[in-house]
């Protein structure tokens, strides 16, 4: 934003006077590609051709288009990752919810370590091929289907959704439920991971979904900052609710972290990075930074309020925002960015107190 504006702002707030956002409206496309009506995605990425099988002695099938080149993700190089952003694509297309990408590329973390691996000879365990290891024996395919990436992201995502209850399972048990693996807790060390690359690629990839990550809640006005208001005396508190409340008005983007658009978890990130501290960037790992809260009535400027969210759960919850402190009423209030179609907003703790999954303060005191 321009440091005009977070300059009124800035000064709305010291003074105590109510400030309505511009409201900016966002067309967003909406496609229901597949079963699930809590959610559709549009993927807007321009495909390309995607990796092919890898550690190989034989020819790998012809590839399947993929999505657009992307970037290496922390010891993930571009092929990995391409093949990351490959299942992505597929289960946003299949209108999965977030969870479900994190689980699969999980999954194809510890099968393949993201290669799509061809029949690899006396090496090659039983006749498991491609991202998910998936064998034709068992009725997962032929082996060109196998080692078609986007192929096999769909099978597995529709076998997953078939798990009763599976975004409410830990990581592990919903892909051991697919997979049937020899070693069934294998899976969990890479959720930080794949959380990560998940992240990392959905912008790239311009990934745009009607509710996922968002807040899961009614429309609540426009969200100005209250009358009366006045910043934490704190420093660190106030530096990291200044920076927040200067984002007022801009849009939800699914998976952005600003300058001008942004998802609840990154706003949540960059506001205490203007405090100087560094917490995580996605909401699952929000959820364990910093000291726990125990209550609304503990709250301070800047803890993070944690809620299921559209596409979480109260063990794994998909939403966060940012207690502010009181308005001039006396009531409690927390900034966050809401869902797709929406803006950052400030509004009452209140209507999250039914919801609050967990509570956790950055900077223990």
């Amino acid at each position: 934003m321009n440091g005009n504006r977070a300059l009124t702002i800035a000064a709305v707030i010291v003074a105590g006077i109510a400030v309505s956002p511009i409201v900016l409206l966002v067309l967003v496309a909406v496609s229901v590609l597949g079963s699930s009506p809590a959610m559709a995605c549009t993927v807007t990425a321009l495909p390309s051709a995607a990796p092919g099988a890898s550690g190989s002695p034989a020819p790998a099938p012809t590839p399947a288009p993929g999505p657009a080149p992307v970037t290496e993700v922390g010891n993930w190089n571009a092929e990995q990752v391409g093949h990351a952003a490959t299942i992505v694509t597929v289960g946003a297309e299949m209108n999965v919810p977030k969870y479900g990408w994190v689980v699969a590329v999980a999954t194809a973390m510890q099968e393949s370590s993201l290669r799509n691996l061809g029949d690899l000879g006396d090496a090659n365990d039983h006749d498991s091929l491609g991202l998910f290891q998936q064998r034709p024996s068992m009725g997962w395919g032929t082996p060109a289907q196998l080692t078609d990436p986007r192929y096999a992201a769909r099978k597995f995502y529709e076998r997953l959704v078939e798990v009763d209850g599976w975004q409410e399972l830990p990581l592990t048990v919903a892909a051991q439920r697919v997979q049937r693996s020899a070693t069934p807790d294998a899976y969990a060390k890479w959720q930080t991971e794949a959380e990560q690359i998940v992240d990392a690629v959905t912008g790239t990839l311009g990934i745009t979904c009607t509710s996922d990550g968002g807040d899961g809640l009614p429309g609540s006005g426009t969200g100005g900052i209250p009358p009366g208001y006045r910043l934490p005396s704190d420093q660190q508190q106030a530096a990291a609710v200044r920076f927040a409340l200067e984002q007022v008005g801009e849009p939800y983007v699914f998976g952005a972290e600003g300058p001008d658009t942004w998802d609840c978890s990154g706003l949540m990130q960059k506001a205490w990075a203007a405090a100087g501290v560094s917490i995580p960037r996605v909401t699952g790992d929000q959820v364990r930074t910093g000291v726990a809260v125990g209550s609304l009535a503990a709250l301070e400027p800047g803890d993070l309020i944690l809620i299921p969210g559209s596409d979480g759960t109260m063990s794994r919850p998909g939403h966060v925002g940012m207690y502010i402190g009181l308005g001039g009423d006396g009531k409690q209030y927390l900034v966050h960015a809401p869902r797709t179609g929406d803006v950052v907003k400030v509004v009452p703790v209140s209507g999250w107190s039914s919801k609050v999954a967990a509570i956790r303060r950055p900077v223990a005191k």
